[in-house]
């Protein structure tokens, strides 16, 4: 018997490689399990200069691939304290998918740091960019004002490869924007004051409905998007905190973003599994305060985001 295996096992091994099978990676069973989608706050903040919160971005996590809303400032060393706290597709280098609300500087100013930064440290893919009109000439005019940077890594003796610098950049339109077999994205139009384009995004994933608001007043759009999502994150103020700004900046914040009160009546009919604020403008109130305020007029859940919260 043991012969006749040793004359029969050459035929096996020559059968397998000509198959294609890896003994280094062994096939995945259809039906085995998915990492659940994860959602983690890389940035609550406004353009307020509070050391605790980064500027606006999120990153949706789904089988250890990230996909970013954002890029405010200090955005790629967010994504690594959250790598360092067990969120594996955070890796900096990973971080090659991104999608963009609005072109405001607190949502974007971290834009050359994604670019840049997650290269150095080995990113071999183009940075793929969705977002408003106006993204590629800002894409554009980032490139150009690093391009000594980018000179001297490719050709001053500094280990580097030629690809992960490049930006692939795409101006949409309302519609699903983006699809792999991990996501459906689908952009749709806010009202953002004076903005001609500002988006939310809706990530339809294996396991959860996710739609994140951007920066906007109270919007049909999003309520429609969401219609019983998993998730809903959205930007608020405290009415608390509005009333004690100056008449000027009442004018302006009551017509680019959303008071708590507003809020609380969106959710209620957008029904969200969960409410998570962020891009909250307290104005010497506090995240208990501003629960308190969105709590007075929605049952549901809700809970106020902070950095590296993780959803």
């Amino acid at each position: 018997m043991r012969c006749e295996l040793l004359r029969v096992l050459p035929f096996v091994f020559a059968a397998t490689l000509a198959s294609g099978f890896s003994f280094r990676d062994p096939p995945v069973e259809s039906g085995s399990a998915r990492t659940p989608a994860q959602i983690v706050l890389l940035g609550t903040g406004t353009p307020n200069a509070d050391p605790d919160r980064s500027g606006p971005s999120v990153a949706i996590v789904v089988n250890d691939t990230p996909y970013l809303i954002d890029f405010g400032p200090g955005i790629v060393r967010r994504a690594a304290a959250a790598f360092q706290r067990g969120i594996k597709g955070l890796a900096v280098k990973n971080l090659n998918r991104v999608f963009v609300t609005h072109l405001h500087s607190d949502h974007t100013a971290g834009y050359p740091d994604l670019i840049l930064t997650p290269w150095v440290l080995e990113r071999r893919e183009p940075l793929e960019v969705y977002g408003p009109k106006g993204i590629k000439a800002m894409t554009r005019h980032i490139l150009k004002a690093y391009r000594e940077d980018i000179h001297i890594r490719l050709g001053g003796g500094e280990p580097s490869n030629k690809t992960g610098y490049k930006v692939i950049s795409h101006e949409i339109k309302p519609g699903i924007v983006y699809k792999d077999e991990n996501v459906t994205v689908k952009a749709f139009l806010v009202n953002h004051g004076s903005w001609r384009e500002a988006f939310g995004f809706r990530f339809e994933t294996p396991d959860r409905t996710i739609v994140i608001s951007g920066d906007c007043r109270p919007s049909p759009s999003i309520i429609q998007s969401c219609n019983g999502c998993d998730v809903l994150i959205h930007e608020v103020y405290s009415q608390t905190g509005f009333a004690t700004r100056p008449a000027e900046w009442q004018r302006y914040h009551s017509r680019y973003h959303t008071s708590s009160r507003e809020l609380a009546e969106l959710a209620s009919k957008a029904r969200p599994g969960l409410l998570v604020l962020y891009h909250q403008l307290f104005w010497g109130t506090s995240d208990d305060d501003l629960l308190k305020e969105v709590r007075a007029g929605y049952a549901g859940k809700v809970v106020s985001g902070r950095d590296l919260d993780v959803y």
